[in-house]
């Protein structure tokens, strides 16, 4: 089957699921080196280059007059002429969503199913992962896979279940901050943690500086949304300029991680469970390290 992923995390699915082969073409945020040479679908329409308050104004800006943040290159999406393109509904602004994409599809001479995920929990993006087997004819891969992942998860709860849990905040825009959701605090939790402002299931919001500080956090974990480290480190003065950051407890301890937010947090796919991992080793470092340090 010829697949088109415009879902980085979909992506992530297709190839553990051993599919690398029908893939024909990928979003413009699909870094795996296992489609570096596929044909971009996409492309952003907000320079991502920007510093984060830039992108932030631009994003709200173009969501409240209803202009979209990406373009999708039909003759790309022609010349790829995909069986199979897997999508998102869940936010409009990490990744082209199920409406935008269904009229470009409606334009192609022979119209692919359209798969649309809409994962909040870790379940249901194990659950997806089942699903894209089902898709792609590879039920069988689906379940294992989902399978093995879930026995991943199941460890790491049992390791970290009779330990202090420790305070933890995981940043996810460094200006404006924002707080994490969705499947983060989850993370969170099964690593051993307590997530002080994120909310289980839900979106990101916006907070504020006052509310950080009145949170306490014993462990800081900055994953902003689409940022690699590289990235947060250039843009690390847009918090540690923050008035209240030294109060923070996370920051006196030295407990201060920068992650590879897109790897293994950002993004609605199985390294999520590579991401569980590595909180976990953060937020208990006596299981590996006697001091905290940086990420």
């Amino acid at each position: 089957m010829r697949v088109a992923s415009l879902l980085p995390g979909a992506t992530d699915a297709v190839l553990a699921l051993g599919a690398q082969a029908e893939l024909v073409g990928v979003s413009h945020e699909c870094d795996q080196d296992a489609v570096v040479h596929l044909p971009r679908l996409t492309r952003p329409l907000i320079d991502p280059a920007q510093p984060s308050a830039a992108i932030d104004a631009a994003v709200r800006e173009a969501m409240a007059v209803g202009r979209p943040l990406y373009d999708l290159d039909a003759d790309a999406f022609r010349r790829a002429a995909p069986e199979l393109v897997i999508t998102q509904q869940l936010c409009p602004v990490c990744a082209p969503d199920a409406r935008m994409v269904e009229p470009a599809l409606s334009a192609l001479a022979l119209k692919p199913a359209l798969l649309s995920l809409h994962p909040h929990t870790l379940g249901e993006i194990l659950n997806d992962l089942r699903t894209i087997g089902d898709a792609l004819g590879r039920a069988e891969e689906g379940q294992r896979a989902a399978a093995a992942l879930q026995a991943r998860l199941q460890q790491i709860a049992e390791l970290t279940q009779s330990t202090k849990r420790p305070r933890v905040f995981c940043l996810e825009w460094l200006k404006p901050p924002m707080a994490c959701g969705h499947w983060v605090p989850e993370q969170v939790e099964l690593a051993g943690g307590h997530e002080v402002l994120g909310r289980m299931g839900e979106p990101s919001r916006y907070v504020s500086w006052r509310e950080i500080a009145d949170a306490a956090p014993e462990v800081l974990v900055l994953m902003p949304c689409g940022f690699p480290i590289d990235r947060t480190r250039r843009e690390l003065s847009l918090v540690t300029d923050e008035p209240l950051w030294r109060t923070l407890p996370a920051v006196r301890q030295g407990c201060v991680h920068l992650v590879n937010g897109p790897a293994y947090f950002n993004r609605s796919g199985p390294r999520l469970v590579d991401g569980v991992e590595l909180l976990a080793g953060l937020i208990h470092p006596e299981a590996a390290t006697s001091s905290c340090g940086q990420t």
